[in-house]
């Protein structure tokens, strides 16, 4: 009785290595398959003819971002070539942990994903409540932003009268920021008890958060000087006082769509009609993407635009401590360290959701 009593956990353990161990050649197989060295190793060798023209470095945007494509490239192939040499070893854990990484790195593989974001907090449904849970949301995108090292820098803003702000657009600079917000597009809902109530009566409060990729083209869209109109005014600082003396603030509208776009945050009029001229294209860019969208509903059926109603998360601090999201069903009881930025489990989770795209 002894003996099947100790042979059994012994049984369980070696079955539960080899189903492991299974699961994890499987998935090793279909990333190896995705992940055509041949055709990479091609890539590179075209960069790195590209980067011994004369001129390269001329335009230090597009080279950085040549480079930067150079080097995760290599890591790609590097990847490979390690998953090959830990499936001869059948080093579980550290396969396990290679398998994660390269996964969302093809997770990732969109056309933007590599670049920039426009990220933009908009307070909804719920008074002075909803213009500070705005702020609470943008603290908590810049977190965020800081634990990537990436750049976070705010184009425009504009302040709530009372508390919070009413809306603030910021770009996000850094590798792969696009690919990892993305699915941040939708409506937060945040449920606690009211700090600007009385009564401190419990309050369910909205704000919207749009994602769109930094473009510096649009394939079938040409921005022509005579379809721009410029406004220059005077802006106010981001505390909403000390107006400026020059009028530095920019208003952008493109007259063909009549998309209006505003950039104030900066010093200098150039720089805001750089950070102006950035957010139309991308408002452009998202023009374009619903376009094509509806013309394929046309045929196919069931286009929804984005709206109100694609609520993604809900943040809950009041009567209990919940943060889920609607469309992974991933949760956690730990609001406070989501709100301080750690939300890679929520964006990991939505990421990997429809894993038939592998």
């Amino acid at each position: 009785m002894g003996f099947k009593h100790e042979i059994f956990p012994i049984a369980r353990y070696v079955w539960y290595n080899l189903v492991t161990m299974e699961n994890l050649r499987q998935r090793a197989q279909i990333l190896l398959e995705r992940v055509d060295i041949e055709d990479r190793q091609k890539r590179m060798h075209e960069i790195e003819t590209e980067s011994t023209a004369p001129d390269f470095w001329q335009d230090t945007n597009k080279a950085t971002s040549k480079m930067k494509e150079l080097a995760a490239l290599q890591k790609e192939i590097d990847d490979a070539e390690k998953i090959k040499s830990l499936l001869t070893q059948e080093n579980e854990e550290e396969l396990s942990q290679i398998l994660e990484e390269l996964e969302l790195a093809l997770y990732l593989s969109g056309e933007y994903d590599k670049g920039n974001a426009i990220l933009s907090i908009h307070a909804g449904q719920g008074g002075v409540d909803a213009m500070d849970w705005a702020e609470m949301l943008y603290r908590m995108y810049s977190r965020y932003s800081e634990q990537r090292d990436w750049k976070a820098e705010i184009l425009d803003i504009t302040q709530g009268e009372e508390a919070g702000i009413k809306s603030v657009t910021v770009l996000v600079e850094g590798e792969f920021a696009y690919g990892y917000l993305k699915n941040e597009q939708g409506v937060h809902r945040l449920v606690r008890l009211s700090p600007f109530n009385a009564d401190h009566l419990r309050q369910t409060s909205f704000a919207l958060v749009e994602v769109l990729p930094q473009v510096e083209e649009i394939k079938g869209v040409e921005i022509k000087d005579d379809d721009l109109e410029w406004d220059f005014y005077r802006a106010s600082s981001h505390g909403g006082q000390n107006v400026q003396k020059v009028s530095s603030a920019v208003r952008l509208k493109h007259l063909p769509t009549g998309i209006v776009v505003t950039a104030q945050t900066e010093r200098y009029q150039g720089q805001n009609r750089e950070y102006a001229l950035k957010l139309l294209k991308a408002k452009l860019w998202v023009l374009e993407q619903e376009k094509r969208k509806q013309e394929q509903a046309e045929i196919k059926g069931g286009y929804v635009a984005p709206s109100w109603g694609n609520q993604i998360r809900n943040y809950v601090l009041h009567p209990y401590q919940l943060v889920k999201d609607t469309r992974t069903g991933e949760e956690t009881g730990n609001v406070e360290k989501v709100l301080d930025g750690q939300i890679d489990q929520f964006i990991e989770a939505e990421l990997k959701r429809d894993k038939s795209a592998l």
